[in-house]
């Protein structure tokens, strides 16, 4: 296991995990699926039994040593955190999904032909269209809010959603305690970020009165609408609705958050993402395997503010299709008169 110093380890960049797609037929809203409280009071000591730490992690100097962190440097109460860490679970398809071996051969200069239309067709189909139109119609005020208050424009925070989490509908249903906790200590490839990032979903849980153990999510601990990782939901969730609580479970934050994380990053408003063209000679040329020849496409500033979610071009290029196509079938609907 990765020895951690907390005091000098490096703030790390947003996780976010692509979720898979789904053919179901369009669904004018998403449930949830899990929705914190509005407002509960955070747990004490007395919730949890005062014993030692018990359990897989009882003789775990690693984990040892991060309740101790937490109790130094955030005051959290040892008692509690050993109750907390006694009952976690051992995931052992979340070890086996970050083990999965990683490609480390040659650098490839051309991306393989085809590898773009197979990626793309995951997202920028029928059933996303669809419900990305039904969703933003579902949510027209925040949505339109949103967009005003950060300045961005409103079918990028609709594709991301749809990118990430199909509207709502695959938020993921594993214990983002669990997820995280396996990882920081149960893995090694990225045991440091994972262990960060455990320390930032106690904190969350804390500020925002979450029960640590309730909260679900993807397998890397991605959570809500948006799938942001505690520190990205730390440092960019919002209240939108002005209930008192952040909570990316719930439509209007989640649409909120994602408006107020591109804004944080740079968007520009009603300015351009990608263009197709023939030069692939300049550094801003993005390079796509299509069917039978290379895509060249002209990234301009917006292109790269996506990658900040997720540092892949053909993430990006996804995020962009999907967002323009919904856009194009809103506005034959209707329903942007009606706002």
């Amino acid at each position: 296991m990765v020895n951690i110093n907390y005091k000098q380890a490096p703030q790390l960049a947003l996780l976010l995990l692509v979720t898979g797609c789904s053919t179901q037929q369009p669904l004018p809203t998403a449930e949830p699926t899990f929705i914190p409280p509005v407002s509960v009071t955070p747990p004490r000591s007395y919730e949890y039994p005062a014993h030692a730490l018990t359990g897989i992690y009882a003789n775990n100097a690693q984990v040892q040593r991060f309740i101790q962190h937490m109790v130094n440097e955030h005051a959290f109460e040892e008692s509690y955190l050993n109750d907390l860490f006694s009952q976690v679970h051992r995931l052992h398809y979340v070890i086996r999904l970050e083990n999965t071996p990683q490609y480390h051969g040659p650098k490839i200069s051309k991306p393989k032909l085809g590898s773009w239309p197979n990626y793309r067709k995951q997202f920028v189909d029928e059933a996303h269209i669809n419900n990305g139109v039904n969703f933003w119609s579902s949510n027209a005020e925040a949505i339109k809010q949103a967009s005003t208050t950060y300045n961005v424009d409103p079918e990028y925070i609709v594709a991301i959603i749809g990118v990430e989490t199909f509207y709502g509908r695959n938020m993921g249903k594993t214990c983002t305690f669990d997820a995280l906790s396996t990882l920081a200590f149960d893995t090694q490839r990225r045991s440091t970020f994972f262990t960060l990032e455990l320390e930032n979903f106690l904190l969350m849980a804390r500020e925002e009165g979450y029960k640590p153990l309730e909260p679900v999510g993807s397998w890397a601990g991605a959570m809500g609408f948006g799938q942001f990782m505690p520190s990205s939901f730390r440092r960019l969730a919002v209240d939108f609705n002005k209930d008192g609580q952040r909570n990316l479970w719930h439509q209007e934050d989640a649409i909120g958050s994602v408006a107020h994380y591109f804004s944080r990053h740079g968007w520009q408003n009603n300015q351009p993402v990608a263009n197709l063209t023939i030069d692939d000679g300049q550094p801003e040329t993005i390079i796509l395997g299509g069917h039978s020849s290379h895509e060249y496409w002209q990234a301009h500033a917006n292109f790269n503010v996506i990658k900040k979610y997720n540092n892949s071009n053909k993430y990006a290029m996804a995020v962009h299709q999907l967002a323009q196509a919904i856009k194009q079938r809103y506005d034959q609907t209707g329903y942007l008169t009606h706002q």
